[in-house]
C-alpha cells in the first residue's frame, strides 16, 4: 500500500474480534517498530513486551478499569495482542523514552494499518503497572526498565476506515 494511503486509513480500533493475529503480521509489526528512530541511537534502552496472554490481558484490563473507576468497561477494548513499550528514564535527555515509544508505536499502526489489522495507542492502562507491582512483575522486564506505553492490536470488529482527506488541522507557522 502506499505510504500516504496508509497514513490517511489508520484510525484508533476500539473493537476486536477475538482471533489472534497471525505470527507473520505480528513480526512485521515488531519489525516496523525496531525500524524506528531511537534518541541517539541507543537502542539496548528500549524493551519491546508482546503479551497474547488472555488471562494476563484481562489482569492489566480489569487493573486499569478499576483505576479509572469504570469496572465494566475493558480500557485494552479487548484485543488479543498488546505490545508494551519499556524504556529506561534518561536524566541527561529527559523524556527521551516517551519520544522513542511514540516513534516505535506510530511505526507500527501503520503496519498494523498496512496489513489490515487494528491498532489503538494505548497509554492510561499502563498505569495498572504502577497500581500493581506483582502485575508489573509479569512483564519480566530487565533491570531499570519502566512501561512507557503500547499499542492493541487485532482484527477489527469493524473495517478499517476508507481513506480520509489529510488535512492540516494543526497550526503551524512558518518562520524565513
Amino acid at each position: 500500500m502506499e505510504m500516504m494511503k496508509v497514513i490517511a486509513m489508520r484510525k484508533s480500533t476500539r473493537s476486536y474480534k477475538p482471533e489472534q493475529i497471525s505470527d507473520e503480521s505480528l513480526n512485521n509489526i515488531i519489525s516496523a517498530g525496531c525500524a524506528a528512530p531511537v534518541g541517539n541511537g541507543a537502542y539496548d534502552t528500549i524493551h519491546i513486551t508482546v503479551i497474547q496472554n488472555s488471562n494476563l490481558l484481562n489482569k492489566i484490563a480489569k487493573t486499569a478499569a478499576n483505576m479509572f473507576g469504570a469496572p465494566n468497561s475493558n480500557p485494552l477494548y479487548g484485543a488479543p495482542t498488546l505490545i508494551i513499550v519499556s524504556g529506561i528514564p534518561n536524566e541527561q535527555f529527559p523524556n527521551v523514552e516517551i519520544a522513542n515509544a511514540a516513534c516505535i508505536i506510530e511505526n507500527m499502526t501503520l503496519a498494523a494499518t498496512d496489513a489490515g489489522i487494528g491498532s489503538v495507542y494505548i497509554l492510561g492502562a499502563l498505569c495498572a503497572f504502577n497500581a500493581d507491582k506483582e502485575l508489573l512483575k509479569e512483564l519480566d522486564l530487565p533491570e531499570g526498565f519502566v512501561p512507557i506505553s503500547g499499542i492493541a492490536l487485532g482484527y477489527p470488529t469493524e473495517p478499517l476506515a476508507q481513506e480520509r482527506e489529510l488535512k492540516q488541522n494543526i497550526k503551524i507557522n512558518t518562520i524565513i
